[in-house]
């Protein structure tokens, strides 16, 4: 009895182990499939994107061609001459001895 009785324990040993390995793996293989749905979601988004970055590369590429030509049609401009905003103003002693008519005195040799 014994040995039918390991022989039974030993069956029931090894069933119950493959139920629990094809759990698992049943488990992995959806995990899996996940993974591959993603994968693929991920690739699609990838394509796409690689789309856009073509189209907006064109589109920046004929604006800096529109850009140049824009440049080219405006008429450069004659560089300003610099004048300094300040005038000079010539005191009210130096206004008044202007106005005075200028008289040489041979004696001293000065102006007076």
């Amino acid at each position: 009895m014994t040995h039918k009785s390991t022989w039974a324990v030993l069956a029931m040993a090894v069933a119950l182990s493959l139920s629990l390995s094809t759990c698992k793996d049943t488990k992995t293989l959806q995990e899996n499939d996940q993974l591959k749905a993603k994968v693929a979601e991920l690739q699609k988004e990838n394509g796409q994107m690689g789309n856009d970055l073509e189209t907006v590369t064109a589109d920046r590429d004929a604006l800096k061609k529109e850009n140049a030509a824009l440049k080219a049609q405006i008429k450069p401009r004659k560089a300003k001459k610099r004048t300094t905003s300040r005038k000079r103003r010539k005191s009210q002693t130096a206004r008044e001895f202007q106005a005075q008519p200028l008289i040489w005195n041979a004696r001293t040799r000065f102006l007076v």
